[in-house]
């Protein structure tokens, strides 16, 4: 088990490094200077000198190669840089953003693991065949509607047609309301797709048939057997889709108007500010990576199988070694 927990975490090192690296290379291949999209504009008055003066107190003067070394090693000892359209340094920008992200992200993802086990166990378990038709047909439906058109369809209908939510003040609940929602949605479908699929697969799998054949009932069938041995697919697509979570962010504090970590890389995008860029892609590479490393270590809790396997590992290597 050790062996496995030091091997996972050491993949997953690698792909930060890796991931680091490729998002310093993409916004250094990016067309022009982010100093000088910044400050070049004639209408500041800059001079020549000066404009040297802020592109070396940035770094941008030195060679690519130094520059990322740097900025490796910068990042290594939590020192993000500065921004440069604001000047702030990136630590704090990200510092202010982030618990209102939070705030989002959070009850977004319970909500949307709600939604997704609601609709799957209805979609199998529910009662008549008519309901558990619809409910099939939920996810699909879901899948397809854009972030952007969610969120603006809730605005219409509940603040402005029902007028039960606030589109402008109310309290920090009712502004989390429907962002939340939105950002539910898109996450929630693909959950409740590959959690009827597996629990359809489970469900014909024989030792349910046995257990089953001994008397129990549908419930304990359900919650004792079936939904600990679906629910391992699941996990590692509810890994998976934490990058459907930062990017629904990002389009979802767009539409609701809400400073967070989404508005921020909205920003720094329209500026090219490409400091701010590389700290917000590496803090959710860290954040996708952690989750997926804790969605792989939690597989050998859940599966017994995985623990077995670990287990005749050490015995068989000591008996070829003996």
């Amino acid at each position: 088990m050790t062996t496995y927990v030091l091997r996972r975490v050491g993949q997953a090192l690698l792909v930060l490094l890796l991931a680091y690296t490729a998002a310093y290379l993409l916004l250094a291949a990016l067309p022009g200077d982010a100093v000088m999209a910044r400050y070049g504009n004639p209408d500041l008055g800059l001079t020549p000198a000066q404009i040297d003066e802020i592109r070396a107190s940035y770094g941008a003067d030195r060679p690519l190669i130094v520059r990322y070394f740097d900025s490796l090693g910068a990042f290594l000892t939590g020192d993000l840089g500065f921004s440069v359209q604001s000047g702030a340094a990136v630590g704090d920008l990200i510092a202010e953003a982030l618990p209102s992200s939070l705030a989002l992200a959070i009850p977004g993802l319970i909500l949307a693991v709600f939604l997704a086990v609601t609709i799957a166990f209805t979609a199998t378990y529910g009662k008549g065949r008519w309901l558990r038709r619809v409910f099939e047909n939920i996810p699909p439906v879901m899948v397809s509607l854009p972030v952007f058109w969610v969120g603006i369809i809730l605005v219409q209908i509940f603040s402005f047609q029902l007028g039960l939510v606030p589109v402008i003040g109310g309290t920090p609940i009712q502004q989390l309301i429907l962002p939340v929602i939105t950002l539910s949605v898109p996450i929630a479908a693909p959950l409740a797709q590959v959690l009827i699929r597996s629990i359809e697969e489970v469900r014909e799998m024989p030792f349910v048939a046995v257990v089953r054949s001994r008397g129990a009932s549908t419930s304990w069938l359900l919650w004792r057997n079936v939904a600990r041995n679906a629910l391992l697919p699941t996990l590692t697509m509810a890994g998976l889709l934490f990058g459907e979570l930062v990017g629904g962010a990002v389009v979802t504090e767009s539409v609701f108007a809400r400073f967070g970590i989404g508005q921020l890389t909205a920003q720094a995008v329209a500026n090219r500010d490409t400091p701010v860029l590389l700290a917000v892609v590496v803090i959710a590479t860290v954040a996708f990576v952690t989750i997926n490393l804790i969605v792989d270590l939690l597989y050998p809790v859940l599966d017994a199988r995985l623990r077995r396997a670990s287990g005749r590992t050490r015995p068989a290597a000591e008996g070829v070694s003996a």
